[in-house]
């Protein structure tokens, strides 16, 4: 990668995108995205505890900010620009996302910060930022799901952002673990499905839905995925499209935020933590970016 110092000067140089009909999105789950002063909800996680004791601290927290802006910044090397819109899952809260814009490089860029709270029994949100230059913001809100009787699912919130060439849900769908989670991921789709109806029924002539669906809605079956799981790759991070457009999508399989897998081959995504023990990762997903062109 190019140093990030004529990166960021050719940014600057060149401003917001010029290329009026497209837009580039990034998402990532950036996996326990915790405020190292909160003891809430990262202090209860197996990861970020053993015997009571909170392994989380402020110098590892600011090393993984380092980490994710060098990746916004390999986003820009690669695709010639700044993504216009980026996606995260597993942000803890505002205060995490206001500490990475200010104190890394990305403080020299116009980034803007769209998040809510949810209802989530971990404390873990989506959130998106979004460049004020190349794609401001109309409006935006947190969408809860909701069981087919019309009650909570305590789990995160689809993030609706309303820009002004396109609409994006952010979504973080339920996991697999427990007995109805199959049940929750139909409520989450069945709600994104909802809210892209009637976007589109609004006036949204595009609606992009990234994210991490927590299953292989691809059935990927080539040797790339998001993530790793018992040396098998899965595509659960990805895209759907409604309206106008196409995609054109890219996994940042980067060899920056990935190592050897030692028990079964190959590569894949180095974590931040391996149960209690610090491993100085970032995330076990890899981000993806998806070039929207109308």
């Amino acid at each position: 990668m190019k140093s990030l110092f004529t990166l960021i000067m050719l940014v600057l140089a060149t401003g917001p995108s010029e290329a009026g009909d497209s837009l580039l999105v990034m998402f990532w789950n950036v996996e326990n995205f915790f405020d190292w002063k909160d003891e809430g909800g990262g202090a209860s996680d197996a990861e970020f505890s053993s015997g009571g004791v909170r392994r989380w601290t402020r110098k590892r927290f600011f090393i993984k900010c380092d980490a994710i802006a060098k990746t916004i910044f390999e986003v820009a090397d690669r695709f010639g620009r700044l993504p216009d819109a980026i996606g995260f899952a597993e942000v803890e809260n505002s205060f995490v996302l206001r500490c990475l814009l200010a104190n890394t490089l990305l403080r020299k860029l116009d980034y803007r910060i769209a998040h809510f709270d949810s209802p989530d029994r971990r404390g873990i949100d989506c959130a998106l930022l979004y460049r004020k230059s190349s794609f401001p913001a109309a409006k935006a809100a947190p969408a809860h799901l909701l069981t087919a009787s019309g009650e909570l699912i305590r789990t995160r919130d689809i993030l609706v952002f309303e820009g002004e060439k396109a609409a994006i849900l952010v979504n973080h769908h339920p996991s697999k673990v427990g007995g109805s989670s199959g049940e929750r991921r139909s409520a989450a789709i069945a709600r994104m499905n909802f809210l892209c109806d009637s976007l589109l029924a609004s006036g949204s002539k595009r609606v992009l839905c990234i994210g991490d669906f927590n299953e292989d809605l691809w059935h990927s079956r080539s040797q790339t995925g998001t993530i790793k799981y018992n040396g098998a790759w899965e595509k659960i991070d990805g895209f759907f499209l409604r309206g106008e457009g196409k995609v054109e999508e890219s996994v940042l399989d980067s060899p920056r935020l990935s190592e050897a897998d030692k028990s079964f081959g190959g590569l894949k995504p180095k974590r931040t933590y391996i149960g209690p023990s610090y491993h100085g990762g970032v995330s076990d997903h890899y981000p993806v970016v998806f070039w929207l062109k109308f």
